[in-house]
């Protein structure tokens, strides 16, 4: 699958965000190196700390059914109601999951506008030092 498709799985599922307080609305489209693709949207709380972010939601899907070997995550996201998309990077959070479960150096976070532009960048580059399973003693 590349880039841009994967982008627009990002696309279609942020029409299924459940964002009523913040009503920024987020999809993220997770692709497994088996090929399959898990996709998320940003789930809304309103207590806040239970809500949960598209990118978290796409990796616990994956995670629940026995999946655990990512190539690269795309996501889109938007103020509810915008005429246009801009690049939408994960949040911190977000990205410590991904730490977890990904190869830093060929793990690709795609991000995209609605102009067309896709930017793919590695998971290094977006947490460059970061706090992993090496940091704790096992």
């Amino acid at each position: 699958m590349d880039d841009r498709e994967l982008y627009e799985r990002a696309v279609k599922a942020r029409e299924f965000s459940y964002s009523p307080y913040s009503r920024y609305r987020v999809g993220a489209a997770l692709l497994a190196k088996d090929g399959r693709v898990f996709t998320g949207c940003n789930i809304e709380n309103a207590a806040y700390g239970p809500s949960n972010c598209a990118e978290r939601t796409a990796f616990f899907k994956a995670v629940s059914e026995g999946v655990t070997e990512f190539e690269a995550i795309a996501v889109a996201g938007g103020r509810e109601g915008a005429e246009f998309l801009d690049f939408c990077p994960p949040c911190g959070v977000c990205r410590q999951v991904m730490e977890e479960f990904c190869e830093r150096d060929s793990f690709r976070v795609i991000m995209g506008n609605s102009a067309g532009k896709l930017r793919a960048l590695t998971l290094s580059e977006l947490l460059p030092y970061s706090f992993g399973a090496e940091n704790t003693e096992r």
